[in-house]
């Protein structure tokens, strides 16, 4: 975590859709990208259930039905996968509940459950401020305030330490509840207290830490419950305590339970002489504990003032939320007129960063011409921006010889509205994606073992063309595709042959798509068939994307409700399958490619990037944060070089949030094209019929002449795959010149069904000209999670 003094709050200033009104003692849970907010009060109850999305930054109100619970505050809210539970709070003033409800969000479908009472014991007592943590099947209830009196407006406060362990059915329903028998001291009775639930990676039984809350006085005390043995205790913990309080928040991240906010003692009030502290006041301090070491650590003190509202101010019965790496924060109270008689509300959201972003997934292609590429990568969730960086064995300006060396962006603030003449920033990912439906992904690296008569120089066009014209119609049963993760610089992907196989052979990556799925990614939903593509151009990546819903804002306008299930899409990737063994002829690009110098392609807001030129740093400057005064880089200030026919370029990316620049991705390498080769089919669907399936495409959209005939393949099983997944044994099925086919249930039949992600039986795609065969365009054909025949 950073030092205090380099917190980069956000607040977030521009969002769309219905705002929640601001509100104390709600409740929310994440569910992937959302954040989930129910209840609460400030002039009345609420019962609206509000939906934020973090990544499109909208608000909106799911049409829920079914067993609608009613408005409540201070009450257990807890999140189950997709399912919601509700346990208590106060529904109107002195009348508190003790009903449970769930909320089965895929279908936004309330139901009021009931579960069995405890076999000895009566169940939990209507209450508020409780604290309700979820742990594997179960649900822990601790503490809270009940109502002694059954005439709700003479309240007779009563403080609860009691305990209770509810026990859930998987999916959707609740076994009962039960009333464990506990060893130790039992934490004191308490409200408004938190609980949060913690267990040590790889060892150790979890444990539930309780802090602060209030009786009478409020507390500042940590207590632990080992779910194993039932035993409480108090840990001994070093730094400093926060000050006693309640009201709270508790999230945890990684192993520390971050304390923001509540109601804490008036500056100068004497504690331990003033047990019912009368004078409080909100608080807007910030620490964390370290579940591993009981160290805690004060991120913001409550002496240091905000005279430049850089950070939330101080506030209490606020909510809190963990998406991903990124706490959230939204509304709460920070005050009481006494003239008015009612709160003051805050209505502002807030996140910040606790570390940097992961390392995103390797740069993939989608499309390569002459002198650009247009690539993607997987979504980093809750990051501000992407830095994309490439190096080549041409020779261009770079000074620093430390070649792996990022520049120092501490707490970057992406500005989306701040675009150069150079379009680093795009206003979304369509932009530059222009017609693009279907996503097209390509790694370099695809490679088979070497025959020796295909060996030619890729720097002698007139060879290369000549070999690829020569073998490109010795077209045969099969193509083994042996995958390698990271190919060096200028390596050959050789096509081995098992007896007489298809040669694939090209150098010219380039793709384009062009698919019959809808605009909105959530409509592929439409599709009857599971489909996705995945390219091998490279450096192979295991782990394929997975759409789910509100990935982008325009399915959020299409659809404001949680998928009960992922959605699938294709994912169209190039196959460029490389044979000759390159020979350089430049001495510089013998180097390897860590010996090269990064040169930065720009920072960009989306996933997604257009890449026609890259940025020379200046002799004797190692990093961009060199340049300029800027808390992002200048790139006005720097040179840029043209990308050239024929090169193959290295790529990595990284991501960037409040905290700086996280790591680099693996390196991805690809070339651009030389003129002359058919691009990759595109728009490939899959539908099935009574003979098996029907296969089709459309043409490449770069045909680069006449298009003589199509093959088609189909990864089959052989006992070589079986000894290594990373083999891949194809098949031809068709060669033509129609744009579709039928696979039979036979051919079905010997398929194999591709376990690296999810189960999937993979095609491959490809069109010849007179000069050859493009690069093949492969499709994963998702097969669910058994092990049944194809069809079934």
């Amino acid at each position: 975590m950073a030092a205090p003094s380099l917190l980069n709050w956000r607040r977030v200033s521009s969002f769309t859709g219905p705002v929640p009104r601001a509100r104390h003692g709600h409740r929310a849970v994440a569910i992937r990208e959302l954040m989930i907010i129910f209840g609460g009060g400030n002039e009345g109850i609420a019962d609206e259930l509000h939906v934020y999305n973090t990544v499109t930054n909208q608000w909106f109100l799911p049409a829920v039905r079914g067993d609608i619970p009613p408005g409540c505050a201070a009450h257990g809210f807890v999140c189950d996968g997709t399912r919601i539970l509700v346990f208590g709070g106060m529904v109107e003033y002195g009348r508190y509940s003790n009903e449970l409800y769930e909320l089965q969000a895929s279908r936004w479908l309330w139901k009021k459950v009931k579960p069995h009472p405890p076999s000895s014991g009566l169940p939990p007592c209507p209450r508020l401020g409780h604290s309700f943590s979820l742990y594997g099947n179960k649900c822990y209830l601790f503490g809270g305030l009940a109502n002694e009196s059954e005439d709700s407006n003479n309240n007779v406060p009563r403080y609860l330490n009691d305990f209770y362990e509810l026990e859930l059915q998987h999916g959707s329903g609740v076994v009962g509840w039960s009333i464990p028998m506990t060893k130790g001291i039992v934490p004191s009775p308490r409200e408004s207290h938190t609980a949060v639930i913690y267990c040590k990676k790889d060892s150790g039984s979890p444990k539930m830490y309780v802090f602060g809350g209030m009786c009478g006085a409020r507390l500042d005390d940590l207590w632990q419950l080992d779910l194993e043995t039932m035993s409480w205790s108090k840990p001994e913990t070093k730094g400093t305590v926060p000050l006693p309080r309640s009201l709270h928040t508790a999230s945890v991240i990684g192993n520390k339970m971050y304390i923001f906010g509540g109601w804490v003692p008036h500056k100068g009030e004497n504690i331990e002489t003033s047990p019912h502290d009368c004078e409080w006041r909100c608080t807007s301090s910030f620490s964390y504990l370290n579940l591993d070491t009981a160290e805690w650590t004060t991120l913001v003190s409550d002496s240091q003032e905000d005279k430049k509202n850089s950070r939330p101010r101080p506030r209490a019965g606020h909510c809190a939320v963990a998406i991903g790496t990124r706490l959230y924060f939204w509304s709460g109270r920070d005050g009481y007129k006494k003239a008015l008689n009612s709160q003051v509300c805050c209505k502002d959201l807030w996140y910040l960063d606790t570390e940097k972003p992961p390392a995103p997934s390797q740069v993939q292609l989608i499309k390569a011409t002459t002198n650009s590429f247009h690539v993607k990568w997987d979504e980093v969730p809750t990051v501000e921006g992407y830095l994309l960086q490439l190096n080549t064995d041409l020779p261009y300006q770079a000074a620093s010889s430390d070649s792996s060396a990022a520049p120092n962006m501490q707490g970057v603030r992406m500005d989306p509205h701040r675009q150069g003449s150079n379009n680093t920033i795009p206003n979304s990912i369509s932009d530059t994606m222009n017609s693009t439906k279907t996503e097209h992904t390509a790694m370099k690296g695809t490679s088979v073992k070497n025959r020796p008569d295909l060996n030619a120089s890729a720097d002698s066009n007139a060879t290369l063309h000549s070999s690829l014209a020569t073998n490109a119609s010795n077209h045969n049963s099969c193509v083994v595709d042996v995958l390698r993760k990271n190919e060096g610089p200028h390596t050959s992907a050789n096509i081995g042959v098992l007896s007489s196989c298809l040669d694939l052979r090209t150098v010219i990556p380039e793709t384009s798509v062009s698919s019959s799925v809808s605009s909105a990614q959530t409509m592929v939903t439409q599709q009857t068939i599971k489909t996705e593509s995945s390219s091998t151009n490279g450096a192979v990546v295991k782990d394929e994307t997975s759409l789910t819903t509100f990935s982008t804002k325009s399915e959020v306008d299409e659809a404001c409700a949680l998928p009960a299930t992922k959605i699938s899409r294709v994912e169209a990737h190039a196959a460029v399958m490389l044979f000759s063994k390159e020979t350089p002829s430049n001495p510089v690009a013998t180097m390897k490619a860590g010996e090269r110098q990064w040169c930065d392609v720009g920072i960009f807001k989306n996933n997604t990037a257009l890449v026609s030129q890259f940025y020379l740093l200046p002799k004797g400057k190692q990093s961009i944060s060199k340049i300029g005064n800027a808390d992002a880089p200048d790139y006005s200030l720097l040179k840029k070089q043209d990308l050239v026919p024929g090169t193959g370029y290295r790529f990595r990316v990284a991501a960037i949030n409040g905290c700086g620049i996280g790591p680099f991705s693996k390196i991805s390498e690809f070339k651009t094209c030389i003129p002359g080769f058919p691009g990759a089919p595109s728009a490939v669907r899959i539908s099935k019929n009574v003979e098996g399936i029907h296969l089709s495409w459309e043409p490449p959209t770069s045909p680069s002449g006449n298009i003589l005939e199509y093959s088609a393949y189909l990864a089959i099983r052989t006992a070589q795959i079986q000894d290594n997944p990373s083999q891949l044994v194809f098949m031809r099925i068709y060669c033509g010149l129609k744009t579709s086919c039928i696979v039979t249930a036979g051919q079905l039949a010997n398929a194999h069904i591709d376990y690296t992600s999810r189960p999937a039986i993979v095609f491959r795609i490809s069109a010849k000209n007179e000069k050859g065969y493009g690069p093949a365009t492969q499709v994963r054909w998702l097969q669910g999670n058994n092990k049944k025949a194809p069809l079934n």
